[in-house]
């Protein structure tokens, strides 16, 4: 069965949507656009060689950067051929396939990292056990970051909203406490009409 994520690809990007995903963002980069903003905004807020968990890391754009920046990263997918393209390209990092929902690594990290609208993109009825295993993974202390659309505008074709009030319930049934919004990887102020938000929670020191 596929996922939202994949159905919603599939639609927009054909059946090669990993490797055109991959591509887009590739073309970017050599066109000189700065395609590292999550990877900046993370290393401003915890230095390397942090151990980082880069959950819904699609193609590993991300994971790359910050393997190349010095932190210990580890990335999770479930989607398979988004994973065979980042294994593909980095084979030296370790990519795990796993659903968030119920992801059981066995293993704690200073910082857990969900880009990409990973959060609007969950299954149905999965946000609350999705946040639940981010708190999990993540060390007493440390910091779960959080970046997705809040509007059609901001989101894939297709792709319903989660709104920040659900997202910040899920996240306080969790156990995480928040710290910080803003609006942007560039570390914006703040807008709800922005129709974007980047999230910060930190799991209590035990």
């Amino acid at each position: 069965m596929s996922t939202r994520w994949e159905r919603i690809a599939r639609e927009t990007a054909g059946e090669d949507y990993a490797r055109e995903y991959a591509e887009r963002f590739r073309a970017l980069a050599a066109r000189g656009e700065d395609v590292h903003g999550e990877a900046a905004f993370l290393e401003a807020l915890v230095r390397a060689p942090a151990r980082v968990l880069d959950a819904g890391c699609g193609t590993g754009r991300i994971a790359v950067r910050l393997r190349e920046l010095g932190y210990d990263v580890v990335g999770v997918d479930v989607d398979i051929a988004m994973l065979w393209v980042a294994a593909g390209d980095k084979p030296e990092i370790e990519w795990l396939w796993a659903d968030l929902s119920t992801l059981d690594l066995e293993a704690t990290f200073d910082v857990v990292l969900v880009a990409g609208n990973t959060i609007p993109l969950l299954e149905e009825g999965t946000l609350a056990a999705t946040c639940e295993r981010l708190a999990a993974h993540t060390e007493p202390g440390g910091l779960v970051i959080c970046g997705f659309g809040l509007d059609e505008a901001h989101l894939p074709p297709g792709c319903p909203v989660t709104t920040l009030t659900d997202f910040q319930a899920a996240m306080a049934l969790a156990g995480l406490d928040d710290v910080v919004e803003f609006s942007s990887w560039d570390r914006g102020e703040f807008d709800p009409a922005g129709g974007y938000v980047v999230s910060v929670h930190q799991r209590p020191e035990e």
